[in-house]
């Protein structure tokens, strides 16, 4: 099966399983959008709506986030992966966007430029809080792309590319939700039977399906 084949049959399992989608982190705009994705990074999207009320209460938005101490900042986020660098990063987003006017912009280079705010952050940004197409690769989607043979898996930049090409564009945005979705309900990384997943199962090579055996 030609990877295009294979793309749109996985694309039609995905939006049975996921007609509707919710974004996973909690926020209220564009802005707490950016926050909740900056702080997901090495944490689970659980622990972070559960640190995010206590910040948002605080400081949400770059004014008041600007006026903390980064001290304040690691202090509420302090039970997140990475905490302190995660605070420092989130003091100095907020006074380069007050400085830019105060907004959180549909740019990518100003997305990019903000202090913790990576290509994959930005993508999600770009994706679910304007409506840009974007598809953002985070570790899961990077594994279940190359489990299911649509990316060699050498980075995520090629993946990204990969499933940017294979994926038709009106769909991105749908497909980076659904993905993982359905990797964290299917298709877990670890003690994963390739041969009963609902995808694996098919998409896999006989020799992935082996490797994963052992």
């Amino acid at each position: 099966m030609r990877r295009a084949e294979k793309a749109d049959k996985i694309g039609q399992q995905l939006d049975e399983l996921y007609p509707t989608l919710l974004i996973p982190l909690d926020h209220s705009d564009p802005y707490t959008l950016l926050v909740a994705v900056m702080l997901s990074a090495q944490t689970t999207d659980k622990k972070v709506n559960e640190v995010t009320p206590v910040l948002f209460a605080r400081a949400n938005t770059p004014e008041k986030m600007a006026e903390l101490e980064v001290e304040v900042i690691r202090n509420i986020i302090r039970e997140i992966g990475l905490a302190p660098t995660k605070a420092k990063n989130l003091r100095k987003m907020a006074e380069q966007i007050v400085e830019d006017g105060g907004d959180v912009r549909p740019d990518w280079n100003f997305l990019e430029s903000l202090a913790g705010v990576g290509h994959k952050t930005a993508s999600v940004v770009m994706s679910q809080a304007f409506g840009v197409p974007a598809f953002a690769v985070d570790t899961h989607i990077h594994r279940l792309a190359d489990r299911w043979g649509l990316s060699n898996g050498k980075n995520v930049v090629k993946t990204e590319n990969d499933l940017k090409t294979i994926f038709p564009m009106e769909t991105w945005n749908r497909r980076h939700l659904q993905i993982i979705y359905f990797g964290r309900e299917y298709c877990p990384a670890r003690n994963h039977n390739l041969e009963l997943c609902p995808i694996c199962g098919w998409a896999a090579s006989k020799k992935r399906i082996r490797e994963e055996k052992n």
